[in-house]
């Protein structure tokens, strides 16, 4: 079961820091005394991304680079305990346009990660999932074991990288964990998602907003429980060789969270469906409900945030200009 005290001291790397859920985990990780690598996307302008917004960034060892170079993969798996491996390109309607991104960055890249933590000796490697590799409920709860549906080139792509990652444990016995979390959602999120659009439109005066469908239902579970979830299923040897789901347990729809939303924010906005958010008919992943039992049983860990505490935090964070600034909410971002 998860100590807290088990990541003091640690080398640990974290794939995608510079990400939404990454730049959490690396704050958690860091708070929880590891001594944290951080790989984020390189550019030319020393962005760090959402790591430039933490005050831990000058307790991280920041690299920059891609996981599609398995040279680099190489170079920053050396002395690492435990890698947290989150880069992925994420954005289900861009995926539409450009599959073979996702192909290049999700699956080669979590071989690449794979082979260079086999080669590396590395203690233990997760490996992120996706609750879009379920697609529709067939049934709910939905457990590690219900079939799994491509329907997005997104989902696909981290189908690929989910038996990449499991294979290298099933070939070479590299102790990899799979956490397939569901609807992750708090501070930083990209505004292509369905909660930082409804708080940025509101907290942005708007009188009507624009979403796609809401008839669909999700598990959302607040950034912070993800982390803890992330953290407890690579602190124990009960989770080498699983797959497991980090989720609350519990469904709601896109409409009822428009609806709370309004009420938590006091705002009387009109929902106008807009057609270039919708998905195509048959890649709608229109039910969404995952089983924890299995990270309960496993950790011991369960999320701990309800939803309304989780969206007060997230609407306290987009409320604060300087944070909503950053979001341009009357532009569709995919």
């Amino acid at each position: 079961m998860y100590k807290s005290n088990y990541w003091q001291g640690k080398q640990v790397l974290v794939t995608g820091a510079d990400g939404f859920i990454g730049s959490h985990l690396t704050e958690a990780l860091v708070r929880s005394g590891a001594k944290v690598r951080a790989l984020v996307v390189y550019n030319s302008n020393n962005s760090w991304g959402w790591l430039d917004a933490t005050d831990i960034s000058n307790e991280v060892e920041v690299i920059s680079g891609d996981v599609r170079d398995p040279f680099l993969c190489k170079k920053i798996t050396k002395n690492c305990h435990t890698v947290f491996h989150l880069a992925a390109l994420i954005a289900i309607p861009y995926s539409y346009a450009a599959p073979n991104s996702y192909v290049e960055t999700n699956v080669n890249g979590t071989l690449n990660m794979a082979q260079s933590c086999l080669e590396n000796g590395v203690s233990r490697f997760m490996h992120t999932s996706t609750s879009e590799v379920y697609g529709t409920a067939q049934y709910v709860p939905i457990d590690e074991k219900h079939p799994l549906q491509p329907q997005s080139p997104y989902s696909a792509s981290k189908i690929g990288a989910d038996a990449m990652a499991i294979s290298y444990y099933n070939s070479f016995e590299l102790p990899v964990s799979i956490a397939r979390p569901f609807n992750t959602y708090g501070p930083r999120q990209s505004a292509r998602a369905v909660i930082p659009t409804i708080i940025s439109q509101i907290a942005n005066g708007m009188k009507q907003i624009k979403l796609g469908d809401t008839s669909p239902t999700r598990d959302f579970n607040y950034v912070a429980d993800t982390c803890q979830g992330m953290m407890a299923l690579m602190a124990t040897d009960a989770t080498i060789g699983e797959t497991v789901n980090i989720s609350s347990n519990f469904e709601v729809s896109v409409q009822d969270t428009l609806e709370i939303i309004k009420d938590l924010m006091g705002s009387d906005v009109e929902f106008v469906q807009d057609p270039q958010r919708l998905r195509p008919k048959d890649s709608e992943v229109f039910r969404l409900w995952g089983d924890n039992r299995k990270l309960i049983e496993l950790t011991g860990y369960q999320p701990t945030t309800s939803l309304q505490q989780g969206l007060l935090r997230t609407i306290e964070w987009f409320s604060q200009p300087k944070n909503l600034q950053g979001y341009k909410a009357g532009i569709y971002n995919v």
